[in-house]
C-alpha cells in the first residue's frame, strides 16, 4: 500500500495567495525540487493547512527534501488527520500498520484507516479489508469504538 500525497485540486476554501503557494509546491514537488516544495509547504502547514501538513508527513516520511524521520512524519500526519484529513489519516494507519515512527498497532491502524475510509478515501477500505484479518474480533470491537469516539470528538480524542 502506498502513502498518499495529497494534490489539492479543489482548494476553493483557501485564500487566492495560499492555494497558489500550495500549487507552487506542488509544481516544485512533482518536478523533484523538493527543495522548493519544502520552501512553499512548511510556512502553510505551520499555520494550519492539512494538505500541506500531510504533505510535509510525506516528505519525512521518505526523505525527499529533508532528513527521513518518522517521528516528524507522524507528528505532521496527525495534525492534518486530526482537521479531518482522510489522506493523513489513511497514511497514520500505515505508520501503525508497520510500526515505523510508532509501535506496530493494528487496532490504531484500523482507528485511522476506519476514519479515512469514512472521509472518502478508497485506499482506506483495501487496508481496513487487510487489517481486519490480522485482528482478533475483540480488537475489531475495539477498534470500532476508539473511531467513533474520534470521529464523535471532532478527533482530538483519537487514543494517542
Amino acid at each position: 500500500m502506498a502513502m498518499l500525497l495529497f494534490a489539492a485540486l479543489h482548494v476553493g476554501a483557501l485564500s487566492p495567495a495560499t492555494a497558489a503557494d500550495f500549487d507552487k509546491g506542488m509544481t516544485a514537488y512533482r518536478s523533484g525540487d523538493y527543495q522548493a516544495a519544502l520552501a512553499e509547504w512548511r510556512p502553510l502547514a505551520e499555520s494550519g493547512h492539512a494538505a500541506a501538513q500531510n504533505n510535509l508527513g510525506f516528505m519525512y516520511a521518505k526523505g525527499r527534501g529533508v532528513a527521513q524521520d518518522d517521528a516528524k512524519a507522524i507528528a505532521w500526519y496527525r495534525r492534518a488527520a486530526k482537521q479531518g484529513l482522510a489522506d493523513s489519516q489513511y497514511n497514520l494507519g500505515l505508520m501503525f500498520t508497520n510500526g515505523e515512527g510508532v509501535p506496530k498497532d493494528f487496532v490504531r491502524a484500523h482507528v485511522w484507516c476506519s476514519l479515512a475510509k469514512s472521509n472518502g478515501s478508497r485506499w482506506s477500505q483495501v487496508a481496513s479489508i487487510l487489517l481486519k484479518s490480522l485482528m482478533s474480533a475483540e480488537q475489531i470491537t475495539q477498534a470500532q469504538a476508539l473511531a467513533r469516539r474520534c470521529r464523535d470528538s471532532n478527533y482530538q480524542e483519537c487514543g494517542d
